[in-house]
């Protein structure tokens, strides 16, 4: 079992920046999970937002935040990080982190959200305009 937690979510005007943090906990094994994050705005559906590969060597965007996000995770502290700049209303959305014991990052932007192992909380990002 892992437990995701997530931090850093707020109110910010649009352009501006954020930066969500995700601790892993309840497995030594951080490190054999692909992680990655996904949204949830008002009235749509769950989508993928950036993915990582386990050894934090390849990194996979939705093309809406491509220039813009970054992820990044640090398997020794068992946390991963989405970097949030130049941001915008339609950024607006509950942000969970996630974690993965059998896909790569590019196939967690492909698997549908109830195929994934394991979820966060969520935690709420509002930009205003």
């Amino acid at each position: 079992q892992v437990q995701l937690a997530e931090s850093g979510g707020g109110v910010v005007q649009a352009g501006g920046s954020l930066r969500l943090s995700c601790a892993a906990s309840g497995s030594e094994y951080f490190s054999s999970f692909t992680t990655g994050w996904f949204r949830q705005a008002p009235g749509k559906e769950r989508e993928f937002v950036a993915g990582i590969t386990r050894g934090g060597s390849v990194t996979v965007y939705t093309d809406s935040v491509k220039g813009r996000f970054t992820i990044s995770r640090d398997n020794a502290k068992n946390t991963v990080s989405l970097q949030m700049n130049n941001l915008k209303p339609e950024d607006t959305a509950v942000y969970f982190c996630v974690a993965d014991a059998a896909t790569s990052a590019a196939g967690l932007q492909k698997i549908g959200p109830a195929q994934v192992d394991y979820w966060g909380q969520g935690t709420q990002v509002t930009v205003s305009s």
